[in-house]
Parts: C-alpha cells; structure tokens; sequence
C-alpha cells in the first residue's frame, strides 16, 4: 500500500504542475478596494503546496500509448491504462495493460552507415520530460501530454479492482513491445534492433516521454494523457464561497 501510495503521489504531483497555469487562469484573484499586495520579499519565504481548487480528488487516472510504424508496415503498439480511487480515502489502484504486434515477420530495412543516439542524460532530469533524437532521414516522431480536469461524484466506468503489480511482452525478431508496471512506477517500452526506442514512463519524481531512432522512415509517436475528477462542492458549500467572495468585493463602498 505504501507502494500505492507513493506512485498516486508522484502522478498527481505531475498532474498538478501541468495544470496550475490553466488553474490560475481559470480563477483570477478578485480585485477589490481595500486588498493589499504582499511583497515580493514576503512571498520569498511563504512554503505551501499548491491544491488544484478546493475540491477533493476522487479520481485521478493515466493512459500512456505508444505507436511505431515501420517502413516495411509493421505496427508496434503498446498502451496501459492506470486508475487510482480516492472515494473512500485509500488509492484503489486499477492496471490495465495492451500490447499489438501485427505483420510479425515483415522484413526490418537494414540501417544505412553507422548511427547511434545517446539519451542517458534523460535518466538523471527531473520532473516532466520530452526527448526527439534522430540519427535518419524522413522520420516523423511526435510526443503528446494532455490533462482533463473534471469535477464529479464517482471515478469513471470500467476502472475497479485492486493489484500491485503487472508487465506484458511482445517481441518478433528485432522487435519488441512491452508495458510494465510495479511498485516503484510504471511505463511503456517499443524497441526495434539497431533502429531505435519509444518509451514513456513515470516514477519517482520523474514523468516522460523518449523517441530515439537511428533509421530511416520511421513513424513513431508518445501519447501521455492525465484524467482528474474532483469532486464537485455542495450547493450550500457554493453558496458560502459566492457569498464571501461578494463581501469581499464590497469592503469600501460608501467609506469616506
């Protein structure tokens, strides 16, 4: 459960630096006679964390898809799906992993010369990281990361259960596809000898996305989507907060 616990944290770590901009956008501060800016020098030497509203995550849930097309028309594919439950205070944790290999024995073009990429570095970046290395020509490598942020009562249909750990492998020649997830984080791995890796992974303190190719016409792309729902406040917890925010914003009128 610590396990569980740690990984939630990591996720909806992520998850919240990404959404803190659009969260600011969405409730500008009110400006009303009467407030006072605090300093930059105050503000140096508050410590907080920062809360995505004032609603309670009851769900918070990750899909990592992975996709290579290669010249020859074979298709590597591997994609998992996490959810954590929040509804009854614990993480109830859901895993679901899926990994395609089609036209197993599709011949692999032989690399033309000697190339090579080198993403060791990436290994040692915190935070979220996104990573295109390309040693070819007429390749297309994309990485995508998306958040939805939504307020409801209950987690989506179709995540329940409760495990700790999973992988599944795919592999055909030179090609392999695989999708794992344990205790200390989770990710989706597509490697093809001697052409290159598609990789995306979270774990502690870190979330990314990596193409590396040393080939020629490759077609690869990462897709990294967080889901949050937040629980939605009571009409009279609504009311309290318009009510306060309107007395705010009549402090001074009518003063001298």
């Amino acid at each position: 459960m610590n396990a569980i616990h740690s990984l939630a944290r990591t996720l909806l770590l992520g998850a919240v630096l990404c959404a803190a901009p659009a969260l600011a956008e969405e409730a500008p501060a009110p400006t009303a006679r009467g407030v006072t800016e605090i300093p930059d020098a105050e503000l140096g030497l508050m410590r907080g964390r920062f809360i995505a509203g004032d609603n309670k995550v009851l769900w918070f849930g990750v899909s990592m898809i992975s996709s290579w097309q290669t010249t020859s028309g074979q298709l590597l594919q591997g994609r998992l799906d996490i959810g954590f439950d929040f509804a009854d205070g614990q993480p109830v944790l859901s895993f679901s992993p899926n990994v395609v290999l089609t036209d197993e024995h599709a011949p692999m073009p032989v690399p033309s010369g000697q190339r090579s990429v080198e993403s060791a570095g990436l290994q040692n970046v915190a935070g979220l990281v996104q990573g295109v290395q390309v040693a070819g020509d007429g390749n297309a490598a994309s990485n995508v990361t998306s958040l939805t942020l939504r307020d409801g009562d209950s987690a989506p249909a179709g995540h329940a259960g409760s495990i700790t750990q999973g992988s599944l492998t795919r592999s055909a020649g030179p090609a392999s596809a695989s999708v794992s997830f344990g205790g200390n984080g989770a990710g989706v791995l597509l490697q093809v000898e001697g052409h290159g890796a598609a990789e995306q992974w979270i774990r502690a303190g870190s979330m990314g996305q990596s193409i590396r190719l040393a080939s020629d016409g490759q077609s690869v792309s990462n897709q990294l989507h967080l889901d949050m729902v937040r629980q939605a406040l009571p009409a009279t917890a609504m009311l309290n907060q318009n009510v306060a925010q309107a007395l705010v914003t009549t402090r001074g009128i009518g003063g001298p």
